[in-house]
């Protein structure tokens, strides 16, 4: 399989932001509709991802069962998404908002309906605009993951990202709203 992840040697430093939230803190969603980490979202995840020390994130999620895919067991779509979602939070620690450009993961074991699926992610570290994550799940021992995860996200300006797609959201007035603020 050839992987399209590699971490530059040359990675520029990285600090906390002054504003991110501090370790054992639960990040703020960006978007209370995201089919991830929103709490309006009407059959999403909702995860609650916290912020942990130096550049890590970390979330549960209860492996309910209209996430199931092979008989018993977690899609592989809905972990990819949760794996993107608690991933691209880890931006969030040192600056603006960033989109996914390339996110693989390698799935190891079967993950069981009924079962508490532990993600964590650290931020490795970043190049300019590109910023390089790394995530684990496993259930119960940390040491026996059931999937690994590499990404790269691009810091954006969000306000300029998503200007042509508001419309098409669920809660676009409320966006409109925000965006008419100075």
């Amino acid at each position: 399989m050839k992987s399209g992840f590699v971490v530059p040697t040359d990675l520029d430093p990285i600090e906390r932001h002054p504003k991110a939230v501090g370790p054992g803190e639960r990040m703020r969603m960006h978007n209370h509709m995201c089919y991830g980490c929103g709490e309006d979202s009407p059959n999403g995840l909702h995860l609650e991802i916290y912020a942990g020390e130096g550049f890590t994130i970390r979330a549960s999620m209860e492996v309910e069962p209209h996430f199931e895919g092979g008989p018993g067991v977690l899609h592989g779509g809905i972990l990819t998404t949760a794996f993107d979602d608690v991933m691209g939070m880890a931006p969030l620690l040192v600056g603006p908002s960033a989109v996914t450009v390339h996110l693989e993961v390698d799935f190891l074991r079967p993950i069981p309906v009924g079962s508490t699926l532990e993600l964590s992610a650290t931020l490795l570290g970043r190049q300019r605009r590109k910023l390089y994550t790394e995530g684990v799940a496993h259930i119960g021992d940390p040491d026996q993951p059931v999937a690994v995860a590499h990404a790269i996200f691009v810091s954006i300006n969000a306000r300029e990202h998503f200007a042509e797609h508001l419309d098409k959201s669920q809660i676009s007035d409320e966006y409109k709203q925000r965006l008419s603020r100075p």
